[in-house]
């Protein structure tokens, strides 16, 4: 066999070196992304105090950045996919940054909530990532598995990121004498220096010309988001008794009928539902909204059944150092399984990897159900369901932008994101729906609440479950690389082209 032409070695060696610079610049996104999610956390009962609002006030916060998300998410990875992801990405940190700043100069719950609203710009950058660096390892034919690696190590660097947010927080808010815009000014700090890193050390992609913005599609689209996120919110708060709630969430669903039927007529549709409905897509999609049930859902119920008192027949009494530990377990883990899933990925196949990554979150959670009373348990239950929750928050978008055809990559990977808000939103509402019921319903609070907690533990197991049973139909050669490099083999696109996996495995 003949060695490859010097030209080709050289074409080579400087894609990868590309890459390797291109995932060093955004490993520091994704801390700074990390410490914006871990850093409030422990403030949370300062800020409740800064501002003169009650505990349960604060839950408008989450909620409305969970909103915005789910929202702007698709549209600017649409966006990505037209004119840049790098361009996006810039976008998405100014605003971002403009909002932490804003937070930093808010003194009142208004103010207040919609800098923290507009702070959730913030989610938009991992799906960004993963189609910057897919479009660059296209050139190789190696764009599949270099995304996998990739989005390990940018998970790292998000669990990492959070880890060093949550232990920052408190420790510089006692250093300057508790005084709470000072310390928000550090994460504000941190995304403009981010900024500065994606400018000068971030290629551009390559944008497809010709595209078009489906303004109509995105209008509809997220109104129908609007009213169902929205509604989610509202059932949380207001209760299941409050009728407009469902009608809300029954809208929302609604939207959709008229949004398919507009978009199959469409030639540059906001989404693809023909690129969504093949085989190596719609299992990935759906398993983002499953796992966003425990991802999102399941940590408050986790952390208050860590802090409840024994004495009432469960629960382990843990004080907030001991939860922090547990925490911290939970994201150490995360790492661990960021890190493995590209290994086995390449040992077995991207498909039984994801498939053995939900059966471990579908094991870790189901370990809650006999095993709960010690803290070793939770600890072990937890260690397992992080397993397999780390490999997945890279692996899933990943998965779908290998999946796409050219020109959708960003869109692709950006719908995880949205079907994971959704599936979040709706277990947060479902769980404290549970929870509360379950404390005011039964005889004795303590049974009642117990088996509330039992409830959540099992809808996070099911969901799992669903989604392993769902990427079975994922075909056996999805997300593998191309056999050839992208330059000499032209790429079709759309329904009828599919992917280059779904050809090999046809």
């Amino acid at each position: 066999m003949t060695s490859p032409l010097p030209a080709a070695r050289g074409l080579r060696a400087g894609v990868v070196g590309v890459t390797a610079s291109l995932i060093g610049f955004l490993f520091l996104v994704e801390i700074t992304s990390g410490i914006l999610q871990g850093f409030y956390v422990p403030l949370i009962p300062d800020l409740v105090q800064h501002l003169g609002i009650n505990d349960a006030d604060f839950n408008w916060f989450e909620a409305a950045q969970l909103l915005l998300s789910a929202i702007v998410v698709p549209i600017l990875a649409k966006l990505g996919d037209m004119v840049g992801h790098k361009r996006m990405l810039l976008l998405a940190t100014v605003l971002t940054a403009g909002a932490s700043w804003w937070l930093v100069a808010a003194g009142d719950f208004t103010s207040f909530l919609i800098a923290w609203a507009l702070q959730g710009f913030y989610v938009v950058w991992l799906p960004l990532e993963i189609a910057l660096i897919f479009d660059r390892g296209r050139r190789t034919g190696r764009a599949a598995s270099q995304t996998r690696r990739a989005a390990g190590l940018l998970v790292v660097a998000l669990e990492a990121g959070a880890i060093i947010g949550a232990l920052a927080s408190g420790v510089l808010f006692g250093a300057l004498n508790e005084n709470v815009a000072l310390t928000l000014t550090i994460p504000a700090v941190a995304v403009t220096l981010v900024f500065f890193a994606i400018l000068f050390g971030v290629p551009e992609s390559t944008p497809q010309p010709g595209r078009s913005l489906d303004i109509v599609g995105f209008t509809m689209l997220t109104f129908g988001l609007l009213l169902i996120t929205s509604g989610l919110t509202f059932l949380r708060i207001n209760g299941p008794a409050t009728w407009w709630v469902w009608l809300l969430i029954a809208l929302g669903v609604l939207v959709f009928i008229p949004f398919g039927r507009y978009e199959l007529r469409q030639k540059d549709p906001a989404i693809d539902l023909r690129v969504l409905r093949q085989p190596s897509m719609w299992p990935v999609q759906l398993t983002a909204g499953l796992i966003g049930i425990s991802l999102l859902g399941a940590q408050a119920p986790l952390s208050t059944f860590a802090g409840t008192d024994p004495v009432n027949g469960y629960g382990l009494g843990l004080g907030s150092s001991s939860r922090s530990i547990l925490i911290g377990v939970y994201l150490l883990s995360m790492i661990i399984g960021a890190v493995i899933f590209p290994i086995a990925s390449r040992r077995a196949s991207p498909r039984i990897a994801l498939i053995g990554a939900t059966v471990l979150v579908a094991v870790g959670y189901g370990l809650f159900l006999p095993f709960h009373q010690e803290t070793w348990q939770v600890f072990t239950n937890m260690f397992i369901a992080g397993l397999g929750s780390g490999a997945l928050v890279g692996a899933l978008p990943a998965a779908a932008a290998a999946a796409a055809p050219i020109g959708q990559t960003g869109i692709a990977a950006g719908l995880t994101n949205t079907t994971k808000t959704i599936g979040g939103s709706f277990a947060s509402a479902v769980f404290a729906l549970v929870l509360f019921q379950g404390a005011s319903t039964a005889v004795t609070a303590t049974a009642s609440s117990l088996s509330g907690y039992m409830t959540v533990w099992a809808i996070c197991a099911g969901g799992a479950v669903v989604a392993a049973v769902l990427l079975f139909f994922v075909p056996k050669l999805a997300f593998a690389d191309a056999t050839v490099p992208l330059e000499e083999a032209p790429a079709t696109t759309g329904a009828a082209g599919g992917t280059a996996s779904e050809r090999r495995a046809s």
